[in-house]
């Protein structure tokens, strides 16, 4: 299995295209970092002293906006903000007043579209070209199974995906470091769930944001992966994957608004981040009826994909 791994991976790195890809990463992470800079000016923000006040000013005017509100979900992020403001109040956490590599970090993660547009473009190609190229006869011909060799190109999917949002953290990291600075002490991430706020390393919250923001990009690259496998066609499965990348959260959004049977749709789950940093989708949604449908989406995927491999006739 190892080796059909690193077969595998050599056929995706001696490609130019793949360089591309990751310079391409690098190059729209660098234009990123010299915007925010830009736009940051060189401005450093001293901590208001009457920080506590403003807050409690603050706090005032949203509980007032929360009375006023008749959107539920408009309602749950004042909450948020309030329960934010009193957490700090209480235990005396000032809020961050300077732009920092943490924060650049953050924003630079929207990048993991892009790190997912070029996993899906892999994993529609790994399987689809050995067909297009007639290099597949050459897997078969050997005494090897063939779920194994399907195996070893989904791994090979996946670890070129890790290996991209590896790439995309530690280079914002060390930009985000070089433009912004570090913060003068360890600040911790305030966490709101369920109605409680708690501490977070941020190095923990970032890598859990990184890990749920992600599962868009497995989810449609796990698609990709199917398509190619069962229609050998990697256009069809760039195109399809791309057009559900950039709209399949919108539409699905849409019908939510009418249906609550929408919540069974892929893109209402993929979103793990809205039961930490949001609301769900559709009302009674949780974050274990979340993880179970991806779970069952993935095993419809990967059923697909393995029963059509399997039963293809490539003699032709």
């Amino acid at each position: 299995m190892l080796n059909l791994i690193k077969n595998e991976c050599m056929k995706i790195f001696k490609r130019p295209g793949t360089y591309v890809m990751i310079a391409i990463l690098i190059v729209m992470t660098s234009v990123v970092g010299a915007f925010l800079k830009y736009q940051e000016g060189g401005k450093n923000s001293a901590v208001d002293p009457k920080w506590e006040q403003t807050l409690q000013q603050e706090n005032d005017a949203l509980k007032k906006q929360v009375e006023a509100s008749g959107a539920k979900m408009e309602k749950q992020y004042l909450q948020k903000s309030i329960a934010i403001n009193d957490y700090r109040i209480k235990h005396h956490i000032p809020p961050e007043q300077n732009y920092n590599v943490w924060k650049f970090v953050t924003d630079a993660s929207q990048l993991i579209q892009l790190a997912g547009l070029f996993t899906i473009i892999i994993s529609a190609g790994i399987v689809a070209s050995e067909f297009n190229w007639g290099t597949i006869k050459l897997l078969l011909i050997r005494p090897i199974n063939r779920s194994k060799i399907l195996i070893s190109k989904y791994l090979t999917v996946l670890l070129f995906a890790l290996f991209l949002l590896a790439i995309l953290f530690v280079y914002s990291t060390a930009i985000g470091a070089i433009l912004f600075g570090m913060p003068e002490k360890a600040a911790s991430y305030l966490n709101y769930y369920n109605g409680q706020v708690t501490e977070q390393n941020m190095i923990v919250h970032l890598m859990i944001y990184y890990g749920l923001n992600s599962i868009n990009m497995i989810m449609l690259a796990t698609m990709a992966f199917m398509i190619s496998s069962v229609f050998r066609n990697s256009s069809l499965a760039i195109g399809l994957s791309l057009f559900l990348m950039f709209t399949g959260g919108q539409i699905t959004n849409l019908i939510s608004l009418k249906f609550s049977w929408a919540k069974y749709i892929l893109f209402a789950n993929t979103d793990l981040m809205q039961y930490f940093e949001g609301t769900p989708m559709v009302d009674g949604m949780t974050l274990s009826f979340s993880v179970f449908m991806l779970f069952i989406y993935f095993l419809i995927f990967q059923f697909f994909a393995f029963i059509v491999f399997k039963k293809r006739d490539v003699a032709a």
